[in-house]
């Protein structure tokens, strides 16, 4: 039976211990795919995560096809989970519903899942390939003349045990302690997400769209470059949040308690909101974005999912990501043991550039000129009265063009560039 199944278990083998190949450095959607992939090889793997199962974490909850297309994969039952069929935009009075679109790679549907839920039944799936997790463990590396050499494992209550794994997967989020004591920083030019959620009672909970509000206001009525989201979980609860960029002036006063709690009040009511329909305080965090951490690998070590930055400017999510980098992550881990080569980490980060840079680099010129009011309503506005354009936003800010489309989504990246340079890039000064 598994350990998730019954009682923490904060002990380690012993014999997983003595040649151990990989340590995954926390229990999320990125760790918990890497464990799984990394095991699915045929390599030993423990998974070190910090807390418990089930644990809160600030997120929307919301799966884009791209998620499930991974989750799918990893053999995860969505039995019993709210799935969605696509996304009902507003903007002002405009309202557009649009489904997933048909794609030859990912599914055309989505889902809401609580992260509570979520992370623990991945690493469940990761335990079935023979990965070892470790919870109530935090993971502190041990570093010497700039060498990663080995892996503290501190629990509370119990003598401290230190393993020297072949690799080390990096997946501890945002914050990543083991990742800044390696040396991994963020690019202070690069624009990063602020976001905070909350759970409401709605008895609207089994709607089969997500929700998003692209024209945010704060409590004066100014407009924000971010977008406010209800995701509907099935089971007689919502996941509403706000999200922003700093990419405006004067993000360090905002207060997105309070810009939650305005746009909550001006929800639709159609959700059936009322003052006592609050049933978990809000919270929120800093998200770094557009792979803006780094660097991404070391000697022994790859880092992964929010840890590197892999969120995605246009909207905001990481899961995805998580998912794919952790799996990538696995794959030349893999490979580097079975060549004795560990050189071989170089072709991850490659790999990171080939796929995302294009994409990930205007998607950061345009969250850095949405941070203007007038150039997001233009935006948001002349988008949204036209469907077939607001569609083909949707394939591209979700990822999720067709490989065939490469000429087609450089020209639509080109269209977005040609417009955004209309106004002065702060990473080009």
């Amino acid at each position: 039976m598994s350990n998730l199944d019954t009682e923490v278990d904060t002990k380690v083998d012993t014999k997983v211990d003595k040649n151990l190949d990989v340590l995954v450095v926390g229990g999320g959607p990125g760790g918990a795919a890497a464990g799984y992939w990394a095991a699915r090889r045929g390599l030993s793997v423990l998974i070190a995560e910090k807390k418990t199962y089930p644990r809160e974490k600030a997120c929307g909850d919301g799966l884009t096809p791209r998620a499930i297309r991974q989750l799918i994969d990893m053999g995860f039952d969505f039995n019993g989970h709210h799935r969605i069929v696509g996304l009902r935009a507003y903007a002002g009075d405009i309202r557009l519903e649009m489904p997933w679109p048909e794609h030859s790679t990912y599914p055309n549907w989505g889902a809401v899942v609580r992260r509570s839920d979520l992370d623990m039944q991945v690493a469940q799936l990761a335990e079935k390939q023979g990965a070892v997790v470790a919870m109530g463990a935090e993971a502190v590396p041990n570093i010497e003349a700039g060498d990663l050499t080995a892996v503290t494992l501190k629990r509370r209550g119990e003598q401290d045990e230190v393993v020297r794994p072949r690799y080390v997967i990096v997946a501890d989020g945002s914050l990543s302690r083991f990742g800044r004591k390696l040396g991994m920083q963020r690019r202070r030019d690069y624009p990063f997400g602020l976001a905070v959620r909350g759970y409401w009672s709605s008895p609207n909970s089994q709607d089969e769209y997500i929700e998003s509000q692209l024209d945010i206001k704060d409590r004066e009525g100014r407009s924000m470059p971010g977008y406010g989201w209800v995701f509907p979980l099935g089971d007689g609860e919502v996941n509403i949040g706000a999200g922003v960029v700093s990419s405006f002036k004067g993000w360090k006063d905002l207060n997105t308690s309070q810009l939650l709690e305005a746009y909550v009040d001006g929800l639709p009511e159609h959700w059936g909101l009322t003052v006592d329909s609050m049933v978990r305080e809000p919270i929120g965090g800093k998200l770094p974005m557009s792979l803006s951490v780094g660097p991404r690998f070391g000697r022994n070590w790859v880092a992964i999912g929010d840890a590197i930055g892999a969120v995605n400017p246009f909207n905001g999510e990481g899961i995805d990501y998580a998912y794919e980098t952790g799996r990538m992550a696995a794959r030349y881990v893999a490979d580097a043991i079975a060549n004795g080569n560990p050189a071989t980490l170089q072709g991850y980060s490659h790999e990171l550039d080939d796929i995302f840079d294009d994409y990930q680099r205007v998607a950061r010129r345009f969250v850095m000129v949405i941070g203007q009011p007038a150039m997001m309503k233009t935006f948001t506005y002349l988008g949204m009265r036209s469907r077939p354009l607001m569609e083909w936003a949707l394939k591209v800010m979700a990822n999720l063009l067709e490989p065939e489309d490469r000429g087609l989504s450089e020209r639509i990246y080109g269209a977005i560039e040609r417009i955004v340079k209309m106004t002065p890039d702060p990473l080009l000064k």
